[in-house]
């Protein structure tokens, strides 16, 4: 018979070893930062061109970058044709969160931005990109 101290300090050391091995593999992953960095550039952009679509300055913001769970949660998609990013803006902080979602090509450049805004429905006759959810 094998002394089961042996085995339980072999059994450990290779547990040991393989949880070793495996979180260094996924630390050194660039893939991830890859992506991540990506992810940032998008939602960089993401916020200038809400920012020239709606024509008004001093928006406050919540995107993925910056998160805030009183107005909700936010998030950033790639899809088939390019990235799907959501948000909430205001434009002073008694005006309520108006919900966001900009749908972007490939190339990073709108092609629909649906908002919850009323106040946005005669900007939205102008801009066949911009859409109004009532």
């Amino acid at each position: 018979m094998v002394d089961n101290q042996v085995v339980r300090i072999t059994f450990g050391l290779a547990i040991g070893i393989l949880v070793a091995f495996f979180s260094y593999q996924w630390i050194t992953d660039s893939s991830r930062r890859v992506e991540r960095r990506l992810e940032e550039s998008v939602v960089i952009e993401v916020r200038t061109m809400l920012t020239e679509t709606l024509m008004l300055n001093g928006l406050e913001i919540v995107d993925p970058l910056q998160p805030n769970r009183k107005a909700g949660k936010v998030y950033i998609y790639r899809t088939e044709s390019g990235w799907q990013v959501s948000g909430y803006y205001r434009r002073q902080e008694k005006d309520p969160w108006h919900p966001f979602l900009m749908d972007l090509d490939s190339a990073v450049t709108m092609t629909n931005l649906r908002v919850d805004d009323p106040e946005m429905v005669k900007r939205a006759d102008a801009d066949a990109s911009l859409e109004v959810l009532l």
